[in-house]
This record gives C-alpha cells, sequence and structure tokens, in this order.
C-alpha cells in the first residue's frame, strides 16, 4: 500500500467546485452518473454493490463511522412491502458545515449515491431530511432533483431499466435533535421530533414502520466515486479501516477556516496548515476534533495526532463529523464549556429526566464557576452529574453534552479551579 503521504491526493466530493458549477451538465462533464450508468448497464448484482462498498473501507461520515457497506447489508431486501433511504443533512452541530457545502456545490453527487444505494439494497423511496436553517441550499437541492429527473435519472425505468426510484427533500425545522435518526423519522412522519426508543431499530422499524437505511450527506456523496476509482484504490487513499477521503470543518482561530478534503490519515498537523495555520501566530490550546459534542484535547497533544477514527480515540476524542473547532492560548476553557453548555441544555428534547433535568445542572454550575461563585466541590459535582447522564438516555444527546463537561474538566482542570480560587479567568482577555 502506498503511503498517503507521498502523493498528493485530489479531493473527491469537493474537487474543481466554485459555487457556479453544481448543475447537472457540469456533474456530468466531471464524469457524473458514470457510476450509476456502469452498475445498470452492466447489469452489477446488489449484492456485489454492497461487497465493494464494504471493500472501499467506507465508514458513516455523519459522526458513528459505521461501516456503509455492512450497513446497507442489514436491509431485508426480500421485505414485500415498502422501504425508505433517508439521507441525513440536518446539519445542527456545532462547528459542523461540509453537509450544506456538499448540496450547495455538487448536489448531484449525492443524488446518485442514493440512487446507487436505493438499487443496492432494493428500495424505490428515498428523502433527503435537510437543516430547516439553509433554505437557499434546500432550494439548490431542489432543483437538482428537478435535472435528474428530466434527464431519467430519478423516476420510473431509470435509464431505460427495471429499476425505479423517486427521491425527495423534506426541509427541516432547525431542532438539533432532529440530527438524532429516529428523531429525524419521526419528525418526517409530520411528529414532534423526539429520539426513539431502540430495538426495534429502523433497518426493521423506520420511517411509517417500514425498513429504513439511514446515511449521513458526505457518506452517499462519496459512493458515485468509489464506484468511479474502484473500492480498493479508494480505500488506499486512507489507511486500514479508515478508507479514502474525509471532509474536515475547521473553524476557530485559524488563518483560513473552511471545508477541506483529504486522506484519512493524514497529520492534524497538515490540516492545520492547509487552513494557514493558527491565527495571528499565537499558540494552539485546546482542538475539539469531531463537532462540539466529542471530547476536547490540550493542543500539544493534538499535533501528535493524524485524522482518522483510530487515531482520534486513542486519542481521548473521537472524530465525530469532522468538525474540528481550534482554540489558541487567548481561549478561557470556562467560557468556552459555558457555551457549549447552554447550547445542549437548550436543545435538550425533555423526553429524558437524566438529560433533561442534567444539562440545566451542568450549565448553571459552569455559569457559577465562570461569574466567580463556584466552589471546587462544584468540579467533582459536574463529574458526577455528567456520569450520571451519560448512558442513561434514549438518544445520544444526553452523551454529547456530558462528554464535553467531563473532557474540559479534565484536560483543563487547573484552569477551572483557578477560576474558583481567584474569581476570574487565568487568561487575560487579550494577549
Amino acid at each position: 500500500m502506498t503511503c498517503l503521504h507521498d502523493r498528493h491526493i485530489k479531493p473527491l466530493i469537493l474537487a474543481d467546485l466554485n459555487g457556479e458549477n453544481w448543475h447537472l451538465e457540469d456533474y456530468v462533464k466531471r464524469g457524473g452518473y458514470e457510476s450509476l450508468k456502469r452498475i445498470l448497464a452492466e447489469k452489477i448484482t446488489p449484492e456485489q454493490v454492497i461487497a465493494d462498498l464494504k471493500a472501499s473501507g467506507l465508514r458513516g461520515r455523519g459522526g458513528a463511522g459505521f461501516p456503509t457497506g455492512l450497513k446497507w447489508s442489514f436491509m431485508p431486501r426480500q421485505f414485500p412491502g415498502q422501504k425508505y433511504l433517508v439521507c441525513n443533512t440536518d446539519e445542527g452541530e456545532p462547528g459542523t458545515f461540509k453537509d450544506r457545502d456538499i448540496i450547495r456545490y455538487n448536489p448531484h453527487a449525492l443524488i446518485e449515491g442514493m440512487i446507487i444505494g436505493g438499487y443496492a439494497m432494493g428500495i424505490t423511496v428515498g428523502y433527503n431530511y435537510i437543516h430547516g436553517e439553509i433554505f437557499s441550499a434546500y432550494e439548490i437541492f431542489e432543483e437538482a432533483l428537478e435535472e435528474a429527473r428530466a434527464a431519467g435519472f430519478l423516476g420510473s425505468n431509470i435509464l431505460g431499466t427495471d429499476f425505479s426510484f423517486q427521491l425527495h427533500a423534506h426541509h427541516g425545522y432547525g431542532a438539533y435533535i432532529c440530527g438524532e435518526e429516529t428523531a429525524l423519522l419521526e419528525s418526517l412522519e409530520g411528529k414532534k421530533g423526539q429520539p426513539r426508543f431502540k430495538p426495534p431499530f429502523p433497518a426493521s422499524f423506520g420511517l411509517y414502520g417500514k425498513p429504513t437505511t439511514i446515511n449521513n450527506t458526505e457518506t452517499f456523496a462519496a459512493v458515485p466515486f468509489i464506484f468511479k476509482v474502484g473500492p480498493q484504490a479508494y480505500a488506499e487513499m486512507g489507511k486500514p479501516n479508515n478508507g479514502g477521503t474525509k471532509i474536515f470543518s475547521i473553524s476557530g482561530d485559524v488563518e483560513r477556516p473552511g471545508n477541506y478534503e483529504i486522506p484519512l490519515g493524514t497529520p492534524f498537523s497538515t490540516l492545520l496548515e492547509l487552513a494557514g495555520g493558527m491565527r495571528g501566530g499565537k499558540k494552539i490550546k485546546a482542538v475539539i476534533p469531531g463537532g462540539s459534542s466529542a471530547p476536547v484535547i490540550r493542543g500539544d497533544v493534538m499535533m501528535d495526532t493524524t485524522m482518522d477514527y483510530d487515531a482520534i480515540a486513542k486519542a481521548g476524542s473521537m472524530l465525530g463529523s469532522g468538525a474540528v473547532i481550534v482554540m489558541d492560548e487567548t481561549r478561557c476553557m470556562v467560557k468556552s464549556l459555558l457555551r457549549l453548555s447552554y447550547f445542549y441544555y437548550e436543545e435538550s428534547c425533555g423526553q429524558c429526566t437524566p438529560c433533561r433535568e442534567g444539562t440545566g445542572w451542568m450549565y448553571r454550575m459552569v455559569e457559577r464557576i465562570e461569574n466567580g461563585h463556584g466552589k471546587l466541590a462544584d468540579l467533582d459535582v459536574l463529574n458526577s452529574v455528567a456520569d450520571n447522564i451519560q448512558g442513561r438516555t434514549i438518544c445520544a444527546l444526553g452523551d454529547a453534552a456530558a462528554m464535553p463537561v467531563r473532557a474540559f474538566v479534565k484536560n483543563f482542570r487547573e484552569e477551572f479551579e483557578y477560576h474558583i480560587e481567584h474569581k476570574h479567568c487565568l487568561v487575560p482577555a487579550y494577549m
């Protein structure tokens, strides 16, 4: 296997995009829909499509990192009734902004990926649930759907075959909880977006009680490129157990915030360099590597870490959605945690008592510390409350609220203690 650092690997999903060339004609010029055409023309079996997806090493790009081919294999192809395919574009995690750029700049890649998914799993109807606060991107995706239908890529008897697939866009309502897959299904059905108990899992009881497969936007958008370059070549772009490229949304104290598509396994230092380095030449202090719910990592630890699922987990956090939030030496960790704690307190749906009550307790305790009224005992109580939330809720929002608290207190405890003892921040407002 060629070392990924021996060569430059061009982005796949975000290659050659300028904000204007997202239309069908432009996508076709870049080789778009060739993967779908080849699969249908050569009558590649659904089983082979799934096998190739497994061989590519593609893991879910929404946060969990579950092997995509394995998930697709769970769909009961011989189920006699309707089955559904759902794309989760409800991107509400603070720090994450890759999925909206996919549907703004390359919507047909997502559409083609979902069509291939429908073919592989014997599904004829799909939905893309799009976050409620990105309406302009929703409009672009609707226009792209119309282009695909007019060209014969969507609808009945696609490209003259006996395969049919309908795809619809659904505008969400801006609730963070609807990014959780079962809450998304509830909202899609027109109900209040609250998570369901699992089991049963969506693969057996999903949308309208029917078998359903749900994947993230980036996951579906990667599928056409896997069949374009070949599953083995795609796998070798990354590293073992971490196939392909990944889009990282890097924000915070860097010179050039934005989306960067790089091979999994690329050193964090390389990603930071792509983003122009630290803004103003300041020192790196902390990094949240996978969206606001991922545990924070000290900057020096992160500089020795590679951007892949396994390495980030070894460093004590998770790759998550790939939202990299960089903080420099001027950032107060107490104030940063206060902002995150408030977000999860506000976004809790209230269905589970540990999350409904616990997020409020954690927020109020961090607020007390920030405002100079904290006690050293608060730090142990914060950990205790987080322990009593994590793993005790229907969905992962409770974990998402608890993990930042535990990580901030663990990795920057000296700063919290200074705040409590001196009634003000360790870090001057400006350095």
